[in-house]
């Protein structure tokens, strides 16, 4: 493409962005009321079709390309910016080791936004949330790569259960973040306020909006920074410092590995049971491997559904249909038992399924020193009355399991009361020893 063609290409996608029309919500109930807020005239999925048959008329090089290309959200500059890009452009090896880690992503990231017309610079935001790793967990309960906390992953859908968070699936996160990012875009029609609301919660910044309104101050996102808490006013600057490095990285002397513009994964169809261990062997994959493609696995078995999908490079992808179609055997060594009683300690039901309490305290993150309660259901190693059969997709939505503390030895003995007889006697044995006194 001609770099006149190309300019027209890059004007065209942030002007989409930049000017949204003005239009006012209606308000709502009293405690969670949306702020009479601008909305863009027309939805976002109608206007993606402009950037996504723009953005392949030519090829990048690489990914890094096609987001700086993508770029459409206003830039700002401030104080907080210049902090970011210091204290980033300061760690390069952290540049490096972030970067080398969004390589398994960042391509199916940058293709869904064009696919959407999203700004592309949006592909950077598991850099502040997560630093690019899907198995990161906040101690606000926030996990994977876009940081859901289990509400918001409920709400868009992202399945939460012992066998599986898909709030640390690359696919299936990463498409109920661009949803979500939409949906706060089209509520506040700015992208640094759908930004913030994503960090703080919409809630939040539609009260914070509703404050500035009524004392007669402007409502834009630097307007509103000082009443938003430290993380959310730091979280714009933050991205737009990424942003700065990223569009000119030897302006800040940092060196970006390359990350091709080629497919990284391929997804595979699975409809039966399968070991984690042995799909990676299958694969011809590391289990840290396999693991880094697919973190929303919780167990030591992947089960089967409809659904159910495994990412692999796409050589290993072919490796594995080649291997599994030579396997003839069992794909799956566990299934399910469910405690029905105190008496099913971990120590016995290791005996009665032939392994080791380690082996089921580990397979199922039992902690130490706890043991199940009642209707907990668990995984053990099949025997050979279930070697053939699957895990029953009820099980795999509904089973949970809840913990005690173990109890420590014996109680003590209680205290027996003395006989009346034995009573009479202490009391006589009183008297004669004060009397000898």
């Amino acid at each position: 493409m001609t770099e006149p063609t190309r300019t027209k290409v890059a004007l065209a996608a942030f002007a989409l962005f930049l000017a949204p029309a003005l239009c006012l919500a209606e308000a709502g109930s009293a405690d969670a009321a949306p702020a009479q807020i601008a909305k863009p005239a027309a939805p976002l999925m109608a206007e993606s079709k402009v950037i996504e048959t723009k953005a392949f008329e030519y090829k990048e090089t690489d990914v890094w390309g096609r987001i700086r290309t993508g770029y459409a959200i206003p830039d700002i500059n401030n104080a907080l910016v210049a902090k970011h890009v210091t204290w980033y452009s300061s760690r390069p090896d952290y540049i490096a080791r972030v970067a080398t880690r969004a390589n398994r992503y960042m391509f199916h990231v940058v293709t869904e936004l064009e696919k959407r017309g999203m700004p592309t610079e949006l592909a950077l935001l598991p850099v502040i949330e997560s630093a690019f790793n899907p198995q990161a967990y906040s101690s606000a309960n926030a996990s994977g790569m876009w940081q859901f906390v289990p509400g918001t992953g409920r709400d868009y859908n992202l399945k939460q259960n012992m066998f599986k968070d898909e709030r640390r699936g690359v696919l299936a996160s990463t498409d109920a973040a661009l949803s979500y990012l939409q949906r706060l875009y089209t509520m506040f029609g700015d992208w640094p306020l759908a930004l913030a609301a994503y960090n703080w919660g919409e809630g939040n910044v539609q009260k914070a909006i509703k404050k500035n309104q009524a004392l007669g101050l402007p409502t834009d996102y630097e307007s509103l920074a000082d009443l938003m808490p430290a993380e959310t006013r730091n979280y714009v600057p933050k991205l737009q410092a990424v942003k700065n490095i990223i569009a000119n990285p030897a302006q800040y002397n940092v060196a970006l590995p390359v990350i091709d513009n080629t497919p990284y994964f391929t997804a595979v169809d699975k409809t039966s049971d399968i070991d984690l261990v042995i799909a990676a062997q299958l694969a011809e994959l590391s289990v840290e491997e396999f693991k880094a493609l697919n973190p929303q696995f919780n167990r030591p078995v992947i089960t089967g559904g409809e659904q159910t999908k495994i990412l692999l490079p796409s050589e290993n992808a072919e490796k594995f249909h080649l291997n599994l179609a030579q396997w003839g055997r069992a794909l799956s060594t566990w299934t399910t038992h469910k405690i029905t009683g105190a008496r099913e300690s971990i120590a016995s039901l290791a005996s009665r399924f032939g392994t080791t309490p380690e082996v089921i305290r580990q397979a199922n993150n039992i902690p130490v020193k706890t043991r199940l309660k009642a209707g907990s259901t668990i995984l053990v190693p099949k025997t050979s009355a279930s070697v053939h059969s699957d895990i029953a997709e009820q099980v795999v939505d509904n089973a949970v399991m809840a913990f005690e503390a173990e109890r420590s030895g014996r109680k003590p003995a209680r205290k027996q009361k003395a006989t009346n007889a034995e009573r009479i006697k202490a009391k006589v044995a009183g008297i004669k020893a004060r009397v000898a006194r």
